[in-house]
């Protein structure tokens, strides 16, 4: 019996612009297999900051991964041989789960930003600690 992962994807818009951002597909992939999901956007060259969030049920929103155009992905506490994003233009950039297992069931978001708390930091690590905790507070 092939077992599938259910990983589903939506998007995180700012209200007002809703229909700028694009993710696609909403994905149900066999165990063991990858599942690639894409997201782009429509608000300019300026916003070249993508987040990539997971939510399993009954859990609250965690940062991924945090990408910029033309550099490496940064995935904080995750595996990059689990997970692996791709950004070599502003406007689009993906992401892949490999090697499915049912851990990985959950809704996956996009988000893009124009600022980012590390454009005066050195690095980029603590965008996760306090993007993690702004979407704590907002989903508590």
């Amino acid at each position: 019996m092939v077992m599938l992962i259910i990983i589903k994807l939506i998007i995180l818009l700012h209200i007002s612009e809703a229909s700028d951002v694009t993710q696609t597909p909403i994905l149900w992939a066999p165990q063991g297999e990858s599942s690639q999901m894409n997201c782009s956007h429509t608000k300019g060259a300026t916003y070249f900051y993508m987040y990539w969030y997971r939510q399993r049920h009954g859990e609250t929103m965690r940062l991924i991964a945090f990408t910029m155009a033309n550099n490496n992905p940064d995935f904080g506490e995750f595996s990059p041989d689990k997970y692996s994003a791709d950004k070599t233009v502003a406007e689009r950039g993906s992401f892949t789960v490999s090697k499915l297992e049912p851990d990985d069931s959950g809704v996956y978001f996009c988000a893009v930003s124009e600022h980012s708390d590390t454009d005066l930091l050195c690095c980029c690590t603590k965008t996760y600690y306090k993007m993690t905790n702004i979407i704590s507070s907002l989903t508590s």
